[in-house]
């Protein structure tokens, strides 16, 4: 699944006229880099949820084929319902089993082929090192399981594998994804990994500026 509801407010005026997932880095929107690497790691059916211009993002992507894939649609209406009220809404339209989860507005090299989860988790993490914008950090780190409190703390990539019981039970409609998050972790069900590979939180215009001028961007 690929989360790409959101209005993108920091990124206005931008995204007054173009959903954030459709901004472009080198010449490619987030959301299609996306769906090309999930594509390239084997995974063949895909929902996209939509709010904010999302017949936009429906209009670009199609159904799917022309990248090897099947996508199906989560609508949201004019008010995105947050990462896991979105993916409550859109259980309906996934797969039988484990799914990923990716932000539609991060880029990053992350290879998509070695995400899996662990037996007795329902959720893991990909974390990465926190950039200037979030020094503080999201969540620890301690021989694989994520940790809701620790001196330590590691920046959450938007990227993340989940099970149906993690969303058991949930009733449709505005809900944020970090309680969730911090049950499963008291609980010893979620785990987590460390990426230091390339990762951007696209979240402001400046930040797109350098994704889009920056040297080392592949």
């Amino acid at each position: 699944m690929i989360l790409a509801a959101g209005r993108g407010e920091r990124m206005r005026p931008l995204t007054d006229t173009v959903p954030k997932p459709m901004l472009e880095v080198r010449g490619m929107p987030l959301i299609e880099r996306h769906v090309r690497a999930l594509a390239g790691a084997g995974i063949r059916t895909l929902t996209v949820n939509l709010a904010w211009l999302g017949a936009d993002i429906r209009r670009h992507l199609g159904d799917g084929s022309r990248f090897g894939v099947e996508i199906r649609y989560s609508e949201e209406g004019s008010r995105a319902l947050e990462a896991a009220g979105g993916i409550v809404r859109a259980l309906p339209t996934l797969e039988p089993g484990p799914f990923a989860v990716v932000n539609a507005d991060v880029y990053s090299d992350y290879p998509f082929e070695r995400l899996g989860i662990a037996a007795q988790a329902d959720a893991h993490l990909v974390l990465v090192p926190n950039p200037p914008q979030h020094p503080r950090g999201d969540f620890g780190l301690d021989g694989g399981w994520a940790l809701a409190d620790a001196p330590r703390r590691f920046t959450f990539a938007g990227i993340a594998v989940y099970r149906t019981a993690l969303f058991a039970g949930l009733d449709d409609g505005v809900r944020a994804l970090r309680p969730l998050l911090v049950e499963a972790m008291a609980a010893q069900r979620c785990t987590a990994e460390l990426y230091r590979g390339i990762w951007e939180d696209v979240g402001t215009p400046e930040r797109l500026r350098a994704l889009n001028s920056g040297d080392r961007l592949q």
